[in-house]
């Protein structure tokens, strides 16, 4: 990718990881489009804290609207009940939240928006750290994805696509560290699969993301219905 082209997209869900990818691209110089995605998901409080995300960094958010519960085959886009884990089981099987090729649609999406705006750079919160056991984050799915998109769009065979996960090592713990740091309003963030008034506390990605600012040694600003064990130990300590 030519130096001078510092134009990107980023999916923006909401969450810890895209927000901090956000608040970390704006700081490497990038000039960033956010993209998010209402994609028939029951957790669509996600898309809310896009929004807001979105201004607070004084961005314009692109949404799309495609419906994935036509194909289903997640509890994300079904009524299929959300499974919930022990930390220690996180990550070793993919859950039925996995939602299927996903982050393919999305990042297909992503790129065709790239070529008519010019961007050259897509960047994804991708981390396979701390994560749930979803192929998709994985960075042999990130850099086969990148092969596809040089290969298969225009501006990829004319000047070149990157696919970027600056976040792809990092644990939850550093994550976070480097989103304060770097002034990220996780006040606005959402991550709970079940989207309901306060986040579950239960869910794969709460026990994730709680597990994440323990580690940096922070509290999460926002609510939750029921704190695991670890955490309410974490906070009796402070």
């Amino acid at each position: 990718m030519p130096k001078n082209n510092r134009k990107a997209v980023i999916l923006l869900s909401g969450g810890v990881d895209s927000s901090t990818a956000l608040a970390l691209s704006l700081k490497n110089g990038y000039q960033v489009n956010p993209i998010s995605f209402e994609y028939g998901q029951r957790h669509s409080r996600e898309n809310e804290s896009s929004r807001k995300i979105a201004e607070h960094f004084g961005l314009k958010l692109k949404e799309f609207s495609i419906d994935l519960r036509q194909i289903g085959g997640s509890s994300l886009t079904s009524e299929a009940a959300v499974e919930d884990h022990s930390p220690e089981e996180i990550g070793s099987t993919i859950p039925n939240t996995y939602v299927p090729s996903r982050n393919i649609i999305f990042l297909s999406i992503a790129a065709s928006y790239a070529e008519t705006i010019g961007a050259r750079t897509i960047i994804y919160g991708a981390n396979s750290v701390d994560y749930s056991g979803y192929p998709d984050c994985r960075p042999s799915f990130v850099n086969y994805m990148e092969r596809a998109l040089q290969e298969g769009t225009k501006i990829g065979t004319e000047e070149g696509m990157s696919v970027v996960a600056p976040l792809q090592y990092l644990s939850k713990g550093e994550i976070i560290r480097m989103g304060l740091k770097l002034g990220v309003p996780y006040e606005l963030t959402w991550s709970c699969y079940r989207g309901g008034e306060k986040a579950c506390g239960r869910c794969d990605s709460c026990i994730l993301r709680l597990k994440g600012f323990m580690e940096a040694g922070s509290p999460d600003p926002i609510e939750y219905e029921s704190l695991p064990e670890f955490y309410q130990a974490f906070l009796n300590k402070l």
